[in-house]
């Protein structure tokens, strides 16, 4: 087995774990009571159809779009893509598995049209959310361009495309979260930026 494939296996293991955590997270969010929505009406957040259509897009785009893309790299330049990949994906889906585990029950799912806290909801600032308030969706967009650099699909094109786009369900839960936490959410976005950390304090 080349050194290519086992970084290609643990990329696969690593990511089906953590779509695996994430999905228990959504379905537990589930059975709890709604709380502040933004957006659209957040009823349809909470709708099994709505999980099930999410899930058969994501495996039908990473299934049919699962064939090499159409550019010719040289070996070397294939190594090193291969080893940026590598420090990009690793870091950036654990990143987003730190966060995910550190937001606990105060997890769930939101999107570009809409956000949802719960009714006792609790304003996480520990482990990656003291780093970068975003520590899931900065992780999401570090990893979505260390997969295409591994595998250089179609399906992580897409992919690397789309990540970037969950700054706009970002902004969407800080209205909800600005409204929900006022002054103390204000001291939080002080200190802490969105996406990107502070090299200086």
């Amino acid at each position: 087995m080349t050194l290519e494939s086992i970084i290609q296996w643990l990329g696969g293991l690593l990511a089906y774990a953590a779509l695996g955590i994430v999905l228990f997270g959504v379905w537990r969010g589930t059975q709890r009571q709604a709380g502040r929505t933004t957006g659209l009406n957040g009823s349809w957040l909470r709708s099994p159809w709505f999980y099930f259509a999410s899930v058969v897009l994501f495996f039908s785009i990473a299934y049919f779009g699962w064939k090499p893309l159409p550019w010719m790299v040289s070996p070397s330049a294939h190594v090193w893509m291969l080893a940026l990949g590598a420090l990009l994906f690793f870091p950036g889906m654990s990143f987003l598995l730190w966060a995910r585990l550190t937001l606990g029950k105060n997890y769930f799912v939101s999107t570009g049209f809409g956000a949802q806290l719960f009714k006792d909801h609790q304003l996480v600032t520990s482990g990656p959310f003291a780093i970068v308030r975003h520590p899931m969706y900065a992780g999401l967009i570090l990893a979505a361009l260390g997969a295409l650099l591994i595998y250089f699909t179609w399906t992580t094109l897409y992919f690397a495309c789309f990540a970037p786009l969950t700054m706009v369900r970002a902004r969407r839960e800080e209205f909800a979260l600005s409204a929900e936490f006022g002054e103390q959410w204000q001291a939080y976005c002080k200190r802490v930026p969105a996406f990107f950390p502070r090299l200086r304090r």
